[in-house]
């Protein structure tokens, strides 16, 4: 009888040690060890952990982890006070999530305005600190909380404000100046022009116009996204401009279809990317014409569009 009851209190011990070292919780959106992991401070994870047994409730990535091994453990779950370095690209690749971004084209944003490079661990960092991965994008969670012009980290009330406080021109983040070539380069005139003018922020397009009309379910008046337009993790576009559906177009039904998308930047001409979501109620001019991408239905096609639209042009609607 003594034999069965010290059993059960050892059972009951190991139970509150092993609930007090659960510090991972995708419920808590926290994914990262703390100090309260019971092996904080080690670099070995497989002295705990069985590497057969883990994530047996994520098929999505549990054959990855055990293809690759240990060797992934601290790029969702952090360094769990060993200082190891934190691999993302070695699950977020081409081959292993393919679509977990789409991470193919030679511009990235790397960084450096003047070189192209391909993503690495770090640059990933930067803005995915502690994201918890459980495939539901969540701004809050999934993006680094990047102190605001005041200096508070706040939560971000639209996914473009944690752009914005980065690409302004008075509170940039400490050791990522913006090169920007002149005083109204959206680089840095972003914040002033997402607020006041551009009809993609704020204040809103009244859909009232000649050229007016949007695919369904974009409508007047909302608000995007940067990444609407801008895609982060690859693309062949200068300016970081999506060249593929899949990697912007949120809202568009048929995303999923891989859209391509080509501009013109010598000429101005950003026909195919504009006509993912616009389409003109009154067909004028141009727009019947396919843009080169299979759609239709804006009202200039291998035309100068930044002659009338671009990033802060009060005396239009904007880009």
């Amino acid at each position: 009888m003594r034999f069965g009851w010290l059993v059960i209190m050892l059972l009951l011990a190991a139970g509150v040690a092993a609930a007090k070292g659960r510090d991972v919780s995708l419920a808590r959106n926290q994914v990262l060890l703390t100090e309260r992991h019971e092996g904080w401070g080690k670099s070995r994870c497989q002295a705990c952990h069985v590497l057969s047994l883990i994530h047996k409730n994520a098929p999505h990535i549990r054959g990855i982890v055990r293809n690759k091994g240990f060797d992934t453990c601290t790029g969702c779950h952090g360094d769990n006070g060993a200082a190891a370095k934190r691999p993302c690209l070695v699950c977020h690749n081409d081959r292993d999530l393919p679509l977990s971004p789409l991470q193919t084209g030679a511009h990235t944003h790397d960084f450096d305005r003047l070189a192209d490079r391909p993503l690495t661990d770090q640059d990933c960092l930067v803005c995915h600190q502690a994201a918890d991965m459980d495939g539901v994008w969540e701004r809050n969670v999934d993006l680094t909380r990047i102190p605001d012009a005041t200096g508070l980290a706040d939560p971000y009330r639209h996914e473009s404000e944690f752009c914005l406080r980065c690409h302004n021109r008075d509170h940039q983040q400490p050791g990522f100046a913006l090169r920007a070539f002149d005083y109204r380069d959206p680089l840095i005139a972003i914040e002033e022009d997402w607020r006041h003018i551009d009809t993609h922020g704020y204040p809103r397009g009244s859909g009232q116009r000649t050229y007016a009309g949007l695919r369904p379910p974009y409508r007047y008046p909302a608000v995007l996204a940067c990444t609407e337009c801008h895609a982060m993790h690859g693309t062949e576009n200068p300016k970081l401009i999506i060249d593929d559906s899949r990697k912007g177009a949120f809202l568009l039904p048929f995303r999923d279809a891989g859209i391509p998308v080509r501009v013109f930047s010598d000429i101005g001409d950003y026909s195919q990317l504009c006509v993912l979501c616009h389409q003109m109620e009154t067909p004028v001019e141009d727009a019947l014409i396919d843009t080169g991408n299979g759609l239709y239905g804006v009202h200039q096609v291998g035309a100068n569009c930044t002659l009338c639209h671009t990033h802060g042009r009060a005396a239009q609607v904007g880009l």
